[in-house]
């Protein structure tokens, strides 16, 4: 698949490249990161990234401008972003051609053709195995994205889906002449604020007693607080770090009256309840919607059933 990717590449002249809404550093690594790697290596082409920009992570990618009449006969690829849904800036079906990239599991199956390997720790691994196996040439600040993908998507290396192989290419791509010390220390950091909502988290956290949580936060907390929704992405690992909890759900309240759900777990896959709630995702990592407040209820139930049964 890796050469037939290839070969589309070489064939079309402007290439776009779109990824997941609010997006995360292996969303915006494996899809920057593509683009500079092909811009390096096919510098006659014109290759651009669309998607809304994110303020968190504005000192790893911005977005370009990319005018609709570009999409005739574009080819088009979607990286890290399982479901059609989900893709930031819908007008990736205007292209002449369909590529999806991606690690989660194919639940949408969707493009002319596709990449999808749940083995994989990270789209950004995918991105660098296309480059290493094609010979391609890559910068540091192309092996700097891929390198943070993988060190975001697998919690630096800490989640079951790091494997020798991502541990090989994060190795070669460590070799490129980026601040991988830097890098870490600015994917740790975090304003005050968030420190002060990571307390309220820990503070409000609900725990029963086969180790499943959750914790609400409220538009009201939100404005309190004065953060976006994609601010408290920054403490969903925070649960995890408490001994006794197994399982666990952020259900973070949008300006609509729903509430976006982020679900994690140590060592029972979860994401079945996701794709039962509008959502889905990795089996230990998934992301779904909530309606109201007794939703709310009725996927923390599923939770608590979760964990009771492991």
């Amino acid at each position: 698949m890796n050469k037939e990717i290839l070969n589309k590449i070489k064939r079309y002249n402007t290439i776009i490249i779109h990824r997941h809404s609010n997006p995360d550093p292996d969303a915006l690594g494996s899809q920057v990161g593509l683009q500079k790697l092909l811009q390096r290596n096919f510098p006659e082409k014109t290759i651009l990234v669309t998607g809304r920009d994110e303020p968190t992570l504005l000192w790893l990618a911005k977005m370009d401008v990319v005018p609709d009449n570009l999409y005739e006969g574009a080819l088009v690829i979607v990286t890290d972003t399982a479901n059609m849904a989900r893709i930031d800036d819908q007008r990736y079906n205007q292209g002449a051609y369909l590529i999806k990239i991606d690690h989660h599991p194919n639940d949408d199956v969707y493009g002319d053709i596709s990449l999808v390997d749940t083995n994989a720790s990270s789209a950004s691994e995918l991105i660098a195995r296309f480059a290493f196996d094609n010979d391609l040439e890559l910068d540091a600040y192309t092996a700097k994205l891929l390198y943070a993908g993988i060190i975001g998507d697998t919690g630096r290396f800490l989640y079951p889906a790091t494997t020798a192989t991502t541990f090989d290419v994060a190795s070669k791509l460590r070799r490129y002449n980026f601040d991988a010390a830097a890098l870490s220390r600015q994917m740790d950091s975090f304003p005050y604020k968030i420190a002060k909502l990571q307390g309220y988290v820990y503070d409000h956290l609900e725990l029963d007693e086969n180790g499943a949580a959750r914790v609400v936060l409220t538009q009201e907390l939100l404005k309190q607080y004065e953060l976006t929704d994609a601010e408290t992405s920054a403490i969903v690992s925070a649960p995890g770090q408490i001994e006794d909890v197994k399982v666990w759900a952020i259900f973070v309240e949008q300006e609509a009256g729903y509430y976006r759900v982020r679900m994690r777990s140590k060592f029972m896959p979860i994401n079945q309840i996701a794709k039962e709630h509008a959502g889905g995702g990795h089996p230990l990592a998934s992301g779904a919607n909530s309606a109201n407040l007794a939703e709310n209820d009725l996927i923390y139930q599923k939770l608590q059933a979760v964990a009771a049964h492991r």
